[in-house]
Parts: structure tokens; C-alpha cells; sequence
């Protein structure tokens, strides 16, 4: 049985950034131009701030701590994962725990949260961290302003009365955003997480090919998109991990890619 056939929401997946559904609604002489557009980046073209803007900008009183690397001086990228938990975060957990990784968990609410609360309680308990996918993975673009605000509401107060912090960071289903959508999250003080590498892992179960095509896409300040929800995916990861710590990078959470700055809410943050 392919793995998608166990999940109601993975029937609507294979499309860049993980899920398909209806198409953009852009006008006909346009949609030819955004679809190459969306097909050759991964996710939507909008205005976006890359981390080295954002640890450029002057540091507010509360900015984001460090942690354990200056990524002003090291030469870091950001593991996240998307549309978890799963049945297999459990295993993807203990590796980035052997490996001493932290990574960036954008969480879905409906059969995901709620079937794996005790998965959420240990991502925060391990330092990582734990930010909305929203709760149904609906396309935010395409549906109203109260259903946007009910997938991001929804989703922080399950993933705050797990862990105790209400996330303050979100990946929009498919990377799919606007303005509309960037206002909602301002007032909600969420800030938009795109990237900048995608394995494509909802096509493939082949883990050396999901390994060759992160790597071959790897660079300094790098936001990388995999799904741990998918059978080849975290038997890629320890291999992934060590490719690039050999050429030098450091692992960090995407808070920490942007410190000192802080995560603006209603911005969106893309290498």
C-alpha cells in the first residue's frame, strides 16, 4: 500500500513543497509564467528577507540568543522538517540526537498533532523547534479569512498546551502566501518560513537519491525541506548530516539562522 493511502491529507500531495490542490488563481496570460516560476523555486514568489538581511538588521532587546554558534561567522543551514509527527519521527528524533542536530519541526494539527502529542512534547524537550504546517493543510491563498485564522489558531494552542510555548513560526501548505496572508500572521505573531532546498521526497522513496538532491542543492544559510512522514526520507537524514558536516556547516534551528535578529512576525524568510 503506498504510503499515502494510510493518510486522507497525502491523496492531495506530489506537488513542491509537499501537497497538491487547486490551481492559483492568476489570470490566463499569467499562469504559464507562475507555473515555471513555482516548478523552478519550490515554493511562491513573494517578497521574502534572507537570514543574513535579518542578522544584519539591528538587534532588538529581545533578539534570538545564539545558542551554541554565531551564524555571522559559521557557515550554517537549517534542517526542517514538514507535516510530521509521524510514525517514523520517533527514529528521526533519536538520529538528530546521536548526530546532535537541532532541527525546525513545522507540524500539522488534524491526524498529526493529535495522534502523536507525546512526539511534540519531545521535539521541545530536545531543543528543537516546534512551528505550525496549520491544522488541515488547506492552501491558505485559496480560503477565507476566518478558515486561515482557524488552521493557524488551531494549531498553535495544540502545539502551546503541549510544549508550554505557543509557536511563533509557520510554513504556509505548499508555500503558498500573499498579502492577505502576511497580515493574519502579523496580528498573530507568526512569522512565514520558506526554503531554499527540497528534496522532492514526496516523489521518491529512494533515500540515496533524496540524499544526492539535498546535497547537490546545499549552501551557506540554506533552509532545508524534507517530510518526515515519508518511508525514504529519514533513512536519508544520517547520511545528509554527515555529507555536510564534512564540508563545514553547522546545524541550527531557523531562530538561530536568523540571531541576533529576531522573527518578525508577518514577514516571510527564504535564502
Amino acid at each position: 500500500m503506498p504510503l499515502w493511502s494510510k493518510h486522507p491529507i497525502r491523496k492531495r500531495e506530489r506537488q513542491p513543497g509537499g501537497f497538491r490542490s487547486a490551481r492559483l488563481r492568476v489570470p490566463a496570460a499569467t499562469a504559464a509564467t507562475v507555473s515555471l516560476a513555482l516548478a523552478l523555486s519550490g515554493c511562491a514568489q513573494v517578497d521574502t528577507t534572507s537570514p543574513a538581511a535579518q542578522r544584519a538588521r539591528p538587534v532588538p532587546a529581545n533578539g534570538t540568543r545564539f545558542g551554541t554558534v554565531d551564524c555571522r561567522e559559521a557557515k550554517c543551514i537549517a534542517l526542517t522538517f514538514d507535516a510530521g509527527p509521524s510514525e517514523n519521527s520517533a527514529r528521526l528524533l533519536d538520529i538528530l540526537k546521536e548526530k546532535h542536530v537541532p532541527a525546525t519541526f513545522f507540524l500539522l494539527g488534524k491526524r498529526h498533532i493529535e495522534k502523536y502529542p507525546q512526539l511534540v512534547k519531545r521535539m521541545a524537550a530536545e531543543g528543537h523547534e516546534v512551528a505550525s504546517h496549520t491544522w488541515d493543510h488547506k492552501i491558505l491563498t485559496q480560503i477565507s479569512d476566518t478558515q486561515i485564522r482557524g488552521e493557524l489558531e488551531r494549531t498553535d494552542d495544540a502545539i502551546e498546551r503541549l510544549t508550554g510555548r505557543k509557536p511563533t513560526l509557520m510554513r504556509p501548505p505548499q508555500g503558498r502566501t500573499d498579502a492577505n496572508v502576511h497580515r493574519i500572521c502579523r496580528e498573530l505573531g507568526l512569522s512565514e518560513v520558506l526554503w531554499s532546498v527540497t528534496a522532492k521526497d514526496y516523489q521518491t522513496t529512494d533515500s540515496a537519491l533524496i540524499e544526492k538532491r539535498v546535497l547537490d542543492q546545499a549552501s551557506r544559510d540554506g533552509i532545508i525541506l524534507l517530510h518526515d512522514i515519508y518511508q525514504g526520507t529519514v533513512p536519508a537524514v544520517p547520511g545528509i548530516i554527515d555529507a555536510l558536516k564534512e564540508r563545514g556547516y553547522v546545524f541550527v534551528t531557523v531562530p538561530q539562522l536568523l540571531a541576533p535578529g529576531k522573527p518578525e512576525p508577518g514577514k516571510v524568510y527564504r535564502p
